[in-house]
């Protein structure tokens, strides 16, 4: 036989190596374990849990309208119109961005975009962002602590 016989020819290695079927078992195991879970929440009304306490006391509530931009720059004001801060392209990135996520749920529905939103720090320390109109809110400790500090700042 000639060397280029392909019985001859040792077996090249694709550099995949077979999973153990326990991992794969553990897998589907995992899979299925997670939809028996939601389901049984699903089906008994469970409360969600993931959501924080509403009925936790509020320590300050502050009525703010923030008009922003495409480049970063934001301004807040109050509900008199009187600007509270300015911030330039450089340092009201997420304030910024927060207006657009405002435009964009309130462009769902055609409300105005200069209505006011409720910022709300509980006793506990956590901060809130609540659109009425929409019903959109946001958790701000979710978007980190310096962006939380922009929001916490606007109450000081």
């Amino acid at each position: 036989m000639a060397a280029t016989d392909p019985q001859k020819r040792p077996r090249q290695q694709d550099g995949m190596e077979k999973i153990p079927p326990i991992l794969i078992k553990a897998m589907f195991g995992m899979v299925l374990f997670s939809l028996v879970i939601v389901a049984w929440a699903r089906f008994t009304d469970q409360p969600l849990s993931a959501l924080p306490d509403q009925t936790e006391p509020v320590a300050v509530e502050r009525m703010i309208v923030i008009e922003g931009s495409n480049s970063g720059r934001a301004t807040v004001y109050d509900t008199d119109g009187n600007v509270i801060r300015v911030y330039g392209p450089l340092e009201g990135g997420f304030i910024s961005g927060i207006w657009r996520v405002l435009r964009h749920e309130r462009g769902k529905i055609d409300a105005p975009l200069d209505a006011p939103v409720r910022l709300v720090r509980y006793e506990g320390g956590r901060l809130s962002l609540y659109d009425d109109l929409t019903g959109w809110r946001a958790e701000l400790i979710g978007f980190g602590a310096d962006n939380a500090a922009a929001f916490a700042r606007l109450l000081d």
